[in-house]
């Protein structure tokens, strides 16, 4: 049986409240024809080019997030000597982000439902910008894991608004192609983070690669300041709005779905780096070469995404995740062959850069009329499998081999696309353009 949790609309009544938010006064009731009117006028304003240019500005702000997330994973040898801590204890600055990043992201949603999110978006990027400064300069651990702290709390803050705020600016029948540009910066962010983490920091070092990470988001921020328009808050933005999200089936199964498939896909991540250095005995070199086409790939699968979401948001998730799972396990039997685990890294970034922006896709249209509830709880939730994933990998690593991660990785992502097979037979989702 078919659950129509919410009806297909050809006008989402609170994507209406959002646009013409920017348009009335705040003591003025508009009569709501005259709302949609005006909602009809922005949306056609929205899919101009100022429209796809500020969804641009704003894949640059995701891009500049991701590289500074994943920027210390090819310095932390250099870190650890140079602030005379263990590696592991180095570690915390890759996994102290995302506890914070899911915390953060509720508590934001709550607080700050009257600002506008084009001011939002920009003071955002000049935390990232102090963050990566502040670890450029820091004179000992403790200021460093403070600074990254502070950037997991933006990371949560910035997911939670952005995510959603592609629709807004180009409208509803752009909305999904928008959210996947949007992700295409994310898989842009890795292209660059873990390499150039790598290449800057025997280059220059590592304190100054964040200095020019600094650089880099100050460039960003002053796009953003430039091309974004004035961008309304939702209007919804208390915990009644939370709870609405997670009490529906629809939400439910893809915040189950997601969790699943993040849990495998960053228990085999972590751990790509020394699979393909003792089990493919590949040189750093060429693992770096790697990690740019498997962030290439991703670019091209999120930009494919937004038409196969148009014939189905749950099928093209559980199509995309049975693929990653498939290379997982393929990657742990023949991934001694250096061509053939080259060859499945790019394949595992192309369906992965489905996988990704599917699972935001898929809260969004379960709970359209809050998007930005929907979204904080779609970041917390994902953030706490990433962790959980990372945390399997350790644990699977120190009690069997590094084939048997990516064995157990690739079933728990199987079982992520098994779940999303039925959710797709007992719900359906809102039909976005």
């Amino acid at each position: 049986m078919i659950e129509n949790e919410e009806p297909t609309l050809t006008h989402d009544a609170s994507q209406i409240r959002v646009v013409t938010a920017s348009f009335c006064a705040a003591a003025v009731r508009v009569p709501a024809q005259t709302s949609a009117a005006r909602a009809a006028a922005t949306g056609a304003e929205a899919g101009s080019r100022r429209g796809w240019a500020s969804v641009g500005a704003v894949a640059l702000g995701a891009f500049v997030i991701v590289m500074t997330e994943t920027l210390p994973v090819g310095l932390l040898p250099e870190i650890a000597d140079g602030l005379h801590v263990s590696l592991g204890l180095a570690g915390l600055m890759v996994l102290v982000p995302g506890f914070s990043a899911a915390v953060s992201a509720p508590l934001f949603f709550l607080g700050s439902g009257r600002f506008n999110r084009r001011s939002v978006i920009v003071v955002l990027g000049l935390t990232v910008l102090v963050s990566n400064a502040v670890v450029a300069v820091a004179p000992d651990f403790v200021l460093v894991l403070i600074a990254r702290m502070i950037f997991g709390a933006t990371l949560g803050a910035f997911w939670t608004v952005v995510s959603p705020v592609g629709p807004k600016l180009v409208g509803p029948a752009g909305g999904t192609r928008a959210i996947t540009v949007i992700a295409a910066g994310i898989s842009g962010g890795t292209v660059v983070g873990l390499p150039a983490g790598q290449f800057l920091g025997n280059l220059v070092g590592w304190r100054l690669t964040f200095a020019i990470a600094a650089a880099a988001t100050l460039l960003v921020v002053v796009v953003q300041a430039v091309v974004l328009p004035g961008i309304p808050p939702d209007g919804r933005t208390h915990l009644r709005d939370l709870v609405g999200v997670v009490t529906r089936r629809a939400a439910r199964f893809g915040m189950a779905a997601g969790a699943m498939v993040f849990i495998g896909q960053f228990a085999a991540w972590t751990y790509v780096t020394p699979f393909l250095m003792d089990h493919t005995q590949l040189s750093s070199g060429v693992i770096s070469l790697l990690y740019v086409t498997y962030g290439i790939g991703g670019i091209v699968g999120s930009l494919i995404a937004g038409s196969l979401f148009k014939r189905g948001v749950i099928g093209s998730f559980a199509g995309a995740a049975a693929v990653v799972a498939a290379l997982l396990i393929a990657l742990a039997s023949v991934g001694a062959i250096p061509w053939a685990a080259g060859l499945l890294l790019v394949l595992w970034g192309l369906f992965w850069g489905i996988v990704n922006p599917g699972t935001l896709v898929w809260i969004l249209d379960a709970a359209p009329e809050s998007p930005e509830a929907a979204s904080a709880v779609n970041v917390t939730n994902l953030q706490i499998a990433l962790a959980a994933g990372s945390g399997l990998g350790a644990i699977l690593v120190s009690s069997t081999t590094l084939r048997a991660v990516f064995f157990t990785a690739g079933f728990i992502v199987l079982a992520s696309a098994v779940l999303a097979v039925v959710a797709g037979r007992v719900v359906t989702l809102v039909r976005r353009g």
